[in-house]
């Protein structure tokens, strides 16, 4: 029997203000237990709540950046359960009338490009947190989290796999770094993913009974949860089994999820309208004002690369899939170099370097004004694209070498930088004519064997007379020079 999971996802993301949603509490990461925690976010008797209009701000952002309607009116609501980290025993939450409605956030899973719904995105506060391990036998509360400001963002049951639903985790979660509401620091639980997985027999329209995996915090756990847990449905199912709604955790370790209670469904909060709370009101110059702190967006700015810098699909798209990426090559552009040499290296050799020291482009230590300058000097023929790669590790490995870039005025030249390490490491390109047909000469001379087969119609024979020619030359001619002269003599 074949069978179709189902998934959708619920994610909290941790929005980018300097206070609480409901209070003027710091929200900065890595206080002292408590020490974060007003009147209002622990509910002493007679505290009234007052709304971060930041936060309504970001959340207005959020809805244009996914053509959702914005709701004129909204209703923060009181989601009433109990929990140790919970002191009011209800979340401010919305429910009936949330902030922002419908949207859409387009992925891309290899050559499938696929639409997901947003169903909602609604404003809330987030709870405190429960410390297991610090205290033996019990349990330590902290509410310096109590009452930190989230957008709660709910897809439909859209995705089919667990790389869709990565794909779209991925893309949700550069979205709200590149419209700069929310850091996106997973570690520190700024971005946590719920997801819903169900199965059900292929080609059915009745959805299965969901499991909620909570708190994902990584799309490397976020796969591998999806996976077990759609395995263990279908396992369970073919084994004449039932699926228990539930909500579930999943085990890093172990690879493994497991249930944690029943699921609640929306009756179980006993939600009601808080009455602390006005309804939130958003005028048309509210959506103008946030509209005008948008930045470009992924999807305009990869179309303006397509067009602008001539770029195809598959570049633009990657260089736009992060803006950190998208800023740095538009700076390396602006300094001079033509757009595919520099979409090349920075998808390249710098994206593999940065992998490899497992750093981000933010801090690279090749800044897109030296790779600029090292772009030049392979343009203007100073040096070889070989060269070029050995001057690049040398500038990563050795970025105190920019001191000796420091100019008649103080500043930074960034073209002398490049120079001191071409000059070091003797690596100026050999672009004398006389000098090049020289090296050849001697070439054709040592190798008569070679040049008869390739008057004989064998084309390698061409390449390794090239090789010859660049190892004589040390690897310091031009290239495209050797190729025009080595097939002038030979044609003769």
């Amino acid at each position: 029997m074949e069978w179709e999971v189902v998934i959708g996802l619920e994610t909290h993301t941790q929005l980018k203000t300097k206070s609480k949603i409901f209070s003027g509490s710091s929200i900065a990461f890595g206080a002292e237990p408590n020490t974060q925690a007003s009147a209002v976010d622990i509910a002493l008797p007679g505290v009234l709540p007052v709304l971060n209009k930041e936060a309504v701000k970001c959340a207005i952002k959020f809805g244009l950046a996914v053509n959702a309607e914005i709701a004129p009116r909204s209703v923060f609501n009181r989601k009433n359960y109990f929990y140790p980290d919970l002191p009011k025993g209800y979340q401010i939450s919305q429910f009936e009338l949330p902030v922002v409605g419908k949207g859409s956030l387009t992925i891309q899973v290899g050559d499938t490009e696929k639409t997901i719904r947003i169903t909602r995105a609604h404003l809330e506060e987030d709870a405190g947190k429960s410390l297991h391990g610090d205290f033996e036998g019990m349990t330590g509360i902290d509410l310096n989290r109590a009452g930190t400001p989230l957008l709660e963002i709910v897809t439909e049951p859209d995705m089919r796999s667990a790389a869709e639903a990565v794909a779209y985790a991925k893309k949700l979660h550069e979205l709200v770094q590149w419209i700069d509401i929310c850091d996106g620091n997973m570690q520190e639980g700024s971005f946590r993913c719920d997801v819903n997985v169900s199965v059900r027999k292929k080609g059915s329209d009745k959805l299965g009974t969901r499991r909620e995996i909570k708190n994902l915090n990584s799309f490397k756990f976020m796969q591998q949860a999806i996976e077990y847990e759609t395995r263990w449905q279908i396992e369970t199912l073919e084994d004449g089994g039932t699926i228990q709604q539930a909500t579930v955790l999943f085990n890093p370790d172990t690879g493994e999820t497991r249930s944690m209670r029943s699921k609640e469904e929306a009756n179980d909060y006993r939600y009601f309208p808080d009455p602390d709370l006005l309804p939130l009101d958003i005028t048309e110059a509210d959506k103008a004002a946030a509209e005008l702190e948008l930045p470009e967006l992924p999807e305009a700015m990869k179309a303006r690369f397509e067009s602008e810098y001539q770029l195809s699909s598959y570049d633009a798209a990657t260089l736009t899939a992060s803006k950190s990426v998208a800023d740095y090559f538009i700076a390396v552009v602006a300094a001079g170099v033509e757009a595919k040499p520099a979409a090349n290296w920075i998808m390249g050799t710098l994206a593999a370097k940065i992998n490899a020291e497992d750093t981000t482009i933010e801090d690279s230590p090749i800044t897109a004004e030296l790779l600029a300058s090292l772009l030049q000097r392979i343009a203007d023929g100073s040096i070889s694209n070989n060269s070029a790669k050995l001057v690049f590790e040398r500038l990563w490995a050795s970025p105190d070498v920019r001191i000796k870039g420091v100019n008649a005025h103080g500043g930074l030249d960034w073209s002398l930088i490049v120079t001191d390490v071409i000059d070091a490491e003797g690596l100026v390109q050999v672009t004398d004519s006389g000098a090049i047909e020289a090296i050849i000469d001697e070439v054709l001379a040592a190798n008569a064997a070679m040049v008869e087969e390739f008057k004989a119609g064998k084309e390698k024979a061409f390449n390794a007379l090239v090789g010859q020619a660049m190892k004589a030359s040390k690897g310091k001619a031009n290239p495209g020079q050797v190729n025009e002269i080595l097939k002038k003599k030979l044609t003769a």
